[in-house]
């Protein structure tokens, strides 16, 4: 880290991405970008904070997250190049939001008024001012609906939660985890049916409804459906990286065992490591 004399400034960010996007002395694939091919990127640097944490690797965190404010940057540079708006809009937006949301914190609705701090509150109370704040920006946004604001270019685990959860705001949701178990084994058992008819496009609905239940069941055993599929995702690189070194030490090759020696392989990987 630079000290703190020689540190670069927001001001000095901000500038070094007016110069990026200059027509003439600029970057010229910088130039060429608008805010739909920047979509992607904005996303991808999202999901590189997030394997930054959970990671625990707060050595390279402050990368990624300059990595992700970077493209907040771009693309308040593309607003103030064609008028919309710009980043001072962003912050004033985001402020006047967050101050709106937290009336227990801002009582006067002003960033600098406060609350005795002796008022204690409890939290269902706050998530339901909340809720309020938000259903109110929906309304004026237009967006009515109670499902209408969930991003649709979320992941589709993390969407479907955020779907379900919303909807079980209004009571429509299973009352215990064992409902949920007895719809996922009904979805399989729908599944198996498609598989057994060979209907491809009823197997993908089918295991459209499987997946979706399967997010329900996360839901309500508090776990994040998109988190523990990357965790298991990881646990499975994990094992499959120590096949291939098992396999190399012992001088094989994956692809010339068969499916008996890989999978008393992996068994031994798993029985290693647990």
């Amino acid at each position: 880290m630079a000290s703190h004399s020689d540190r670069y400034a927001m001001e000095d960010l901000l500038y070094l991405m007016s110069r990026l996007r200059d027509r003439e002395t600029g970057c010229p694939w910088d130039c060429q970008q608008d805010a739909v091919s920047l979509a992607s990127f904005t996303l991808e640097e999202a999901y590189e904070v997030v394997d930054a944490i959970e990671r625990h690797d707060t050595e390279h965190l402050p990368e990624e997250l300059g990595d992700l404010l970077f493209q907040v940057i771009f693309h308040a540079q593309l607003g103030r190049e064609s008028g919309d708006f710009d980043f001072a809009d962003i912050v004033d937006v985001l402020t006047r939001k967050l101050v709106s949301r937290h009336p227990h914190v801002f009582p006067d609705g002003t960033l600098h008024s406060g609350r005795d701090p002796d008022q204690q509150l409890e939290n269902t109370e706050i998530h339901a001012v909340w809720e309020q704040k938000k259903h109110q920006e929906r309304t004026r946004k237009g967006r009515r609906g109670l499902l209408a604001d969930i991003p649709s270019a979320l992941p589709a685990l993390m969407r479907a939660q955020k779907v379900q959860k919303r909807a079980a705001r209004v009571g429509f949701d299973w009352r215990d985890v064992d409902g949920v178990l007895g719809k996922v084994r009904e979805e399989l058992e729908e599944l198996s049916a498609e598989v057994l008819a060979g209907d491809l496009r009823g197997c993908e609905d089918e295991l459209g409804d499987v997946l979706f239940t399967v997010v329900n069941l996360a839901r309500h055993l508090n776990c994040d459906a998109e988190t523990a599929l990357r965790k298991a995702t990881g646990k499975f690189e994990r094992r499959f990286a120590a096949m291939e070194s098992s396999a190399e030490n012992a001088g094989l090759v994956l692809e010339d065992l068969s499916d008996t020696q890989l999978d008393a392989l992996w068994r031994q990987v798993k029985s290693d490591r647990e």
